[in-house]
C-alpha cells in the first residue's frame, strides 16, 4: 500500500501557521515580483478567487474583502516542508519527497493493525506539531494514492480517504475528470477527448493494444496502476540533477552593468552553495540575460555565453569568477534587462573528482575555505559573509511588498512571547 501526503493551500497555511489573526481570514500568496496568486486559503477560494489571477487586476476586490496578500516566502515554506518531512521520516520508513508540498510513503511495511487509525494520527500530528493541515490518500499504488488525495480534498472535503474497496475505487474514478488524472497532461486529455474519454473509468476501460497505439508505455502504466498493478516504485534516492539553475526576473528593469553583475555573483554563489549541499561538482557555467519580451517600445536583447571550468568544482569563488566572465562576454550597454540566471552544468559526484597535475588551484584548500564560509552562514546566518561582487544596490531583486517574517530560518524575526 502507498500513501501521498499533501499539504493543503501549502503557502497560505505557512502563512497561517505563525499569525493567529489570519486563521479565519482569506489569504492569497503572489508569485515572484508580486506578480500573479500562487496560492490561495479555502476563505480566499470561496471568494471565486482564481489561482494564477494577476494581482493588479484584483488588487481593488482583494481590498475590498479584505483578502491578506502576503508575497512568496520562499525561505519558510521550504523550511516548513523540510520539518513535514521529518515528522514522516520519524514514523514511516520508506519515504519518497515528490515536491515541496508532497510526499509518497510505503504503508504495507508498516506494523499495524488499523492503518486508518495510523494514517489519521499521522494527520493530527503533522497538524499539531506545524499548524499545517494536510490530506492523505492510500492505494494500492503511487496512482491509485494520488487519486485519493485529490479525491479526498476536492470532493469528499476531508483528510483522510482510503481506496480499498472496489466499488469505492469505481465510483472515484468514474467521478474524477481526465485531466485530473495524475501523468495526463493537457494535450493527453485533448486527445482521449476525441475517442469520447472524459473520465478516468473510461480511460481504464480502453484496450492496452489501443493505448499503445495512440499514447506511450507511461499511459499503458498508468492504467495498470489504476487497475492495482503497482508499476511506479518509491524513488527513495532522488536521481542527480543534470543541471543547477539560479535565475530571477528583476522588479525593475535594469541597464546598469554593475547591478547585473551582483545579481550574477550572488546566482553563481547560490549554485555552488547547492552544489556543496548535494557533494557534486560542475564542470560547465552558463550565463544569460535577456531583456522585457513584452516591452515592445523597448529594443529586444538576448544572449547567453558558456565557460568551461578548468576543473570541476563547487567552489564559490571559482565558479563566481567564471560566471562573471560569461556575463562580461554578452553585456550590451543600451538595454534595459529584465531577466539573468545561472547554470551549473556537468554535474559529477565531488568524490569522483581527482587532482590533477596541472590543475589551476589547490582544491584542498579551496574546499577549507568554502567549509569555513559554510560553518560561518550556518552559524550566524547566509548573510554574514560575501563575496565582493555581491554587495551592491540590490536593483536586482524581486519586488516583495509583502513579505511576511521569515519565522523559523531568522534569529532576529523568530516569534516574541510576551
Amino acid at each position: 500500500m502507498f500513501g501521498l501526503v499533501d499539504c493543503n493551500n501549502f503557502f497560505a497555511s505557512c502563512e497561517k501557521a505563525f499569525n493567529p489573526k489570519l486563521r479565519d481570514k482569506p489569504v492569497v500568496v503572489l508569485s515572484n515580483n508580486d506578480g500573479c496568486i500562487i496560492a490561495r486559503s479555502p476563505e480566499a477560494k470561496s471568494l471565486g478567487i482564481k489561482m494564477g489571477e494577476p494581482y493588479f487586476k484584483v488588487h481593488d476586490f482583494l481590498e475590498k474583502n479584505g483578502v491578506m496578500v502576503f508575497s512568496a516566502n520562499y525561505s519558510l515554506y521550504g523550511d516548513m516542508s523540510r520539518r513535514i518531512m521529518q515528522i514522516l521520516m520519524e514514523f514511516v520508513p520508506d519515504i519518497e519527497i515528490y515536491s515541496i508540498d508532497e510526499a509518497f510513503m510505503r504503508l504495507d511495511t508498516l506494523i499495524t493493525n488499523d492503518l486508518e487509525v495510523f494514517v489519521k494520527d499521522l494527520v493530527k500530528k503533522i497538524y499539531n506539531w506545524t499548524s499545517i493541515p494536510v490530506t492523505i490518500g492510500v492505494g494500492k499504488t503511487k496512482t491509485l494514492s494520488k487519486l485519493a488525495t485529490e479525491y479526498a480534498k476536492k470532493v469528499l472535503k476531508q483528510d483522510v480517504l482510503i481506496l480499498q474497496d472496489d466499488a469505492l475505487i469505481e465510483q472515484v474514478m468514474k467521478e474524477t475528470a481526465i485531466e485530473d488524472l495524475w501523468g495526463i497532461g493537457r494535450r493527453w486529455a485533448k486527445k482521449l477527448y476525441q475517442h469520447f474519454v472524459y473520465s478516468v473509468w473510461d480511460f481504464v476501460q480502453l484496450s492496452d493494444e489501443f493505448i499503445r497505439k495512440n499514447f506511450n508505455v507511461l499511459a499503458l502504466r498508468l492504467k495498470r496502476e489504476l487497475l492495482g498493478e503497482s508499476i511506479f516504485e518509491l524513488n527513495e534516492i532522488p536521481e542527480g540533477k543534470k543541471s543547477i539553475r539560479r535565475s530571477r526576473s528583476f522588479g525593475v528593469l535594469i541597464d546598469k552593468y554593475e547591478d547585473l553583475e551582483e545579481a550574477i555573483s550572488n546566482f553563481a554563489d547560490s549554485c555552488a552553495v547547492k552544489l556543496r549541499g548535494l557533494d557534486e561538482v560542475a564542470n560547465t557555467v552558463m550565463v544569460y540575460l535577456r531583456t522585457d519580451p513584452h516591452r515592445k517600445d523597448l529594443p529586444q536583447y538576448r544572449n547567453n555565453a558558456v565557460i568551461t571550468l578548468p576543473s570541476p568544482t563547487n567552489s564559490s569563488r571559482i565558479i563566481i569568477n567564471a560566471a562573471l566572465k560569461g556575463l562580461r562576454a554578452i553585456y550590451k550597454e543600451g538595454y534595459k534587462y529584465r531577466k539573468a540566471g545561472v547554470l551549473a552544468m556537468g554535474l559529477e559526484p565531488a568524490q569522483a573528482v581527482q587532482m590533477g597535475l596541472f590543475d589551476p588551484y589547490n582544491k584542498a584548500q579551496e574546499q577549507s575555505l568554502m567549509n569555513a564560509l559554510d560553518r560561518m552562514r550556518s552559524k550566524f546566518g547566509r548573510k554574514v559573509l560575501f563575496f565582493g561582487t555581491q554587495i551592491g544596490e540590490g536593483n536586482w531583486k524581486p519586488r516583495q511588498f509583502h513579505i511576511s517574517q521569515e519565522y523559523t530560518t531568522r534569529w532576529d524575526e523568530l516569534l516574541k512571547v510576551k
